[in-house]
């Protein structure tokens, strides 16, 4: 038989960790996004040494599993006592911080080859056509190659900021109470997992579903052809001597 008074308290304190979810999430994206972008461009550089570091750093991040990185970010920098005494420990020893220093390596890593796709689908008769009107290397980035770029990359960009939601979950294990942390202390008093579980996954899922649509639209936006025109029908001209009932 549900338990529906149950379902209905566990619902509302895993919803009370929402912000903790939603907070990890935003700033990895944004910290995630501003690394990638500095990864891809060395990705794509002339020089053969950022060219090398770039490919090393996404191999690492990519191809190591997230909870060890997020394990040796918070667990193994405090073992060195150079690192206790330098500026960075204040960031470093805040397990919200360490979980979304993790979380942003690794979603950047990602982030830069989806992105490096989209910049590499760009057809070139865009940049001619942009030299062509005389535009400079900036302009030409502005309004030109970025949003082209975003515009076939961002399907598989969405796919790993939802990806990106989901690992939010590993944050529990250095004891960020967020939608997950909440939930194993509730299992761990009340030693109902499947209840539990359900009512998480259920905030997990709305939380994608928005994450979905929101993409959605930004996807809509960026696709000029995809919109309806929004200039009204106009009224058939009318040919003089033409008589109308």
């Amino acid at each position: 038989m549900v338990d529906i008074p149950f379902l209905t308290s566990t619902f509302l304190k895993l919803s009370a960790a929402i912000p903790t979810t939603l907070g990890l999430f935003a700033a990895s994206l944004l910290l995630g996004a501003l690394l990638a972008a500095g990864v891809l461009a060395m990705r794509v550089s002339a020089y053969r040494p950022l060219r090398l570091f770039a490919s090393g750093y996404i191999l690492v991040f990519r191809g190591s599993p997230l909870m060890i990185q997020l394990f040796l970010i918070y667990y193994g920098l405090a073992q060195f006592p150079e690192f206790r005494q330098s500026l960075f420990w204040p960031l470093f020893r805040e397990p919200f911080l360490c979980a979304v220093i993790a979380l942003a390596l690794c979603t950047a890593a990602y982030t830069a080859e989806i992105w490096r796709g989209g910049l590499q689908a760009i057809p070139p008769g865009h940049l001619e056509a942009g030299r062509a009107c005389g535009m400079s290397r900036w302009v030409m980035l502005r309004r030109i190659i970025v949003p082209v770029m975003m515009r076939y990359a961002l399907p598989a960009y969405s796919t790993e900021a939802i990806l990106l939601v989901k690992s939010t979950a590993l944050a529990s294990l250095v004891t960020v109470w967020d939608v997950t942390g909440v939930a194993q202390q509730i299992i761990q008093r009340t030693y109902r997992t499947m209840e539990v579980f359900l009512c998480a996954a259920a905030i997990y899922l709305i939380l994608n579903f928005i994450l979905v649509r929101v993409y959605a639209w930004i996807e809509h936006r960026l696709t000029p052809g995809s919109r309806p025109s929004s200039r009204t029908p106009t009224q058939p001209l009318k040919v003089a001597g033409e008589h109308h009932d």
